[in-house]
């Protein structure tokens, strides 16, 4: 193995992909890489939400450690991560797309190149910038958001425009430009299937609302509505069964528009021979409610939002399937070992996979007493809510019932209590919003609250005649998120 390839999206979960057994998404250059990759069927989010998710990823350690517990850049981190690791060995190193997780979102990161696509950005990154001078007219080329977040829309932009297929071609791009003696590692982080669900036409038209799963309700799906983020509660949002279909109809396009950028990518290395010599990580962030337990978005335990694709493809190793919990802290010590780069394993909280195995992972949103956190095994989760003081324990997923009432005195409950005790006692993170009346102390990056976008909206109203106007309030947390 010579080169590294990560192929990161943002909340997908894992069963839409064919990979993991959905019988209906078009995913076959992910299927392909799929049949010569060691997919791990129990991968959990170290955070479900964007920024900690990937900021674990970076660092090789759970939100407990690197402070940042919530979607807020502005958190310090002060390590280095592993991708400078690799540049600093011989690397020839490039990353396109969402970064998202550090405070300073327009830096090098440790890659040799960045072409950055932030979704919302302040000041504007490279894909922006791209949209100004080639399609002026367009605002939201990320898709409209407000009340439109969780409405299916397509697409402002032809598909060549669109923000995913621009990762794609400059993804492409790097490797018919690199020198394919040197080793590459190159890290392509697409945006979608993050909402707004908005494929580019046709590919809106790949999927038949009638025909897809509705989403999974069960019974206790009130007794569990705790654990999901009430902001997005289906309801509250007027969100039907239907409404929920459609959803899914356009969130699967997102999907197999990715899918065909991950297609042109592997066509690439193939073109250039770099494809037998490369190990291929694809990954997400965290997944997404789509509708289950009448909820959508993320910020939840349960694992239509906590459990994400993990598949990793290795030159000359055997494909098959592991059910050992893995997380996104094991990313840095594993592609590490695999290049061949010394490290020291007391700066991650993660492993070697191909050398270890964990008993237990860990997730976490928010802290100290705004704070969910989980410990998960193979099968098991145990999910500590701090705003309700208040355990919750299932035994398999997806999950229907809470367990803990009658479980609690139970072994293997005890055992993963008192894991997750410890856990939430090592927390040094710092909360989003003051807790108790005192202030956080953390201050917006830049000089400007990563919310305002009352630039942007002045300049929308100036196009609309004298007689009407657009509302130029800070938008809602819905809107960015």
């Amino acid at each position: 193995m010579k080169h590294i390839l990560i192929l990161m999206t943002d909340q997908l979960r894992p069963d839409a992909l064919g990979a993991y057994g959905n019988p209906y998404v078009q995913t076959p250059a992910l299927d392909a890489i799929a049949a010569e990759s060691v997919i791990f069927d129990r991968a959990v989010t170290p955070s479900p939400v964007c920024v900690p998710a990937r900021l674990s990823l970076l660092s090789g350690q759970y939100a407990n450690r690197h402070g940042n517990s919530n979607n807020n850049p502005g958190l310090s981190y002060s390590g280095r991560g592993f991708y400078s690791m690799l540049t600093e060995a011989g690397f020839d190193s490039c990353c396109v797309g969402k970064m998202h997780h550090v405070w300073d979102r327009y830096g090098s990161l440790g890659f040799s190149r960045r072409d950055t696509q932030e979704e919302m950005s302040h000041p504007k990154d490279d894909y922006t910038k791209y949209i100004e001078e080639n399609y002026p007219y367009v605002f939201d080329y990320n898709g409209q958001r407000s009340e439109m977040y969780y409405v299916p829309q397509v697409s402002q932009l032809p598909a060549e425009a669109h923000p995913t297929q621009w990762i794609g071609d400059r993804t492409v791009e790097f490797i018919e430009n690199c020198d394919p003696e040197k080793p590459v590692f190159l890290m392509s982080s697409f945006i979608h299937p993050h909402p707004p669900f908005c494929p580019p036409a046709p590919w809106n038209k790949l999927y038949r609302s009638d025909e897809l799963p509705a989403p999974f309700v069960p019974d206790d799906t009130r007794e569990l509505k705790p654990l999901l983020h009430k902001t997005f509660d289906a309801d509250r949002l007027g969100i039907s069964d239907l409404d929920a279909l459609k959803l899914k109809n356009f969130y699967y396009a997102c999907v197999s528009f990715v899918d065909y950028q991950i297609s042109r990518i592997t066509d690439a290395l193939r073109r250039r021979g770099m494809y037998d010599d490369t190990a291929i990580l694809f990954i997400s962030d965290h997944g997404e409610c789509l509708g289950d337990y009448r909820n959508m978005g993320k910020r939840t335990m349960l694992s239509s939002a906590s459990a994400i694709p993990f598949m990793l493809r290795v030159p000359g190793m055997p494909a098959g399937r592991r059910s050992d919990p893995v997380s996104l802290v094991d990313v840095a010590p594993t592609l590490l070992s695999l290049a061949g780069v010394h490290y020291d394993p007391a700066e991650f909280d993660g492993i070697d996979l191909f050398t270890g195995k964990h008993d237990i992972v860990y997730s976490q949103y928010n802290c100290h007493e705004k704070g969910v956190y989980m410990a998960a095994d193979e099968t098991d989760k145990l999910i500590w809510h701090g705003p309700r003081r208040q355990y919750y324990y299932f035994e398999s997923s997806p999950e229907t019932h809470d367990l803990y009432p009658s479980l609690c005195d139970s072994a293997r409950v005890r055992f993963l209590k008192e894991k997750l005790d410890a856990y939430v006692a090592a927390d040094t993170g710092k909360p989003d919003a003051p807790v108790s009346g005192e202030s956080s102390g953390w201050r917006p990056p830049f000089g400007v609250s990563r919310m305002d976008h009352t630039a942007r909206r002045a300049e929308e109203a100036a196009r609309i005649p004298e007689g009407y106007r657009i509302d130029l309030r800070r938008p809602s947390d819905k809107e960015i998120f």
